[in-house]
């Protein structure tokens, strides 16, 4: 089996980040404009404690998989916590453990600054990822709402 590699992005990974990207947002059935992907390439790369990470996902050289996250503050502890806020893994990589590897990684990296709390959401009716997070992480119970 080949190995999975998780490191941060590179600029050189503008291609691969953009496809891997459009394919969650269809997945999600979302679009988004151009000035929204600029912008978010943009971010990724800037200094500051809240400004969204990336990490990719390879496996033999070639990008299967990603994440952003972000820290905020918290009313309810000292330490940030990690919102967790996009996770993909193309098709044809699924049930090779590249979810889990950056699910790990983003942990990983959390934990240098000292920050513990870890989340994320789903669909839930994404029965595929829900397994993973099922195995991970503790389902907390809790319901989001939006504003519209």
């Amino acid at each position: 089996m080949s190995e999975i590699t998780i490191r941060p992005l590179a600029q050189s990974d503008h291609a691969d980040w953009k496809r891997l990207w459009t394919d969650y947002l269809t997945f999600y059935k979302t679009r988004l404009f151009g000035e929204v992907y600029d912008l978010t390439w943009k971010r990724l790369f800037m200094e500051g404690e809240y400004e969204p990470k990336g990490l990719i996902a390879t496996i033999d050289g070639k990008a299967v998989g990603l994440t952003h996250y972000l820290y905020h503050r918290s009313c309810w502890s000292e330490k940030n916590n990690c919102y967790l806020q996009d996770l993909f893994t193309d098709a044809e990589a699924r049930g090779k453990g590249v979810g889990a590897a950056l699910i790990d990684a983003v942990k990983q990296e959390a934990a240098k600054l000292g920050v513990t709390n870890v989340y994320w959401m789903t669909h839930e009716t994404n029965d595929t990822a829900r397994r993973l997070y099922d195995h991970v992480a503790r389902r907390t119970g809790f319901i989001e709402y939006d504003l519209l």
